[in-house]
């Protein structure tokens, strides 16, 4: 079931992908929120292959379930930051476009491995 490494993991690797794209967008936020809003998303959006790679490199599957789960709750965060980076007009729909389904494509990737790594304890 392990990966040989982190990188392996094709959710770490789209996890990778949404942390650049909201490093593009954060660029376009107003100066203001450099230290705010921007902080938060950079934080959020790093936190998740950052639990992946952590969690792959713990001692058991349980482990590493507790932090994917970790990591989908980064990315719940972080689309919530999105939504409201449109509601308070920084960004339109069309900005965060990319961002958003990568997001959500992460989200189904990370429930999909807790799933599977889950139906793993159910056999011992």
């Amino acid at each position: 079931m392990r990966a040989k490494d982190y990188k392996d993991f094709k959710v770490w690797q789209k996890a990778m992908d949404l942390t650049v794209e909201i490093y593009k967008l954060v660029d376009l936020l107003p100066k203001k929120e450099t230290y705010a809003l921007s902080d938060q998303m950079r934080r959020s959006v790093v936190s998740i292959p950052s639990n992946i790679a952590e969690g792959q490199g713990r001692n058991s599957a349980r482990e590493f379930v507790q932090f994917l789960s970790v990591a989908r709750g980064s990315q719940k965060e972080l689309e919530t930051q999105l939504q409201v980076c449109i509601r308070v007009g920084y960004l339109t729909e069309e900005n965060v476009e990319v961002a958003y389904n990568l997001c959500e494509e992460v989200g189904k990737m990370l429930n999909a491995l807790i799933m599977k790594i889950q139906s793993s304890f159910a056999k011992y």
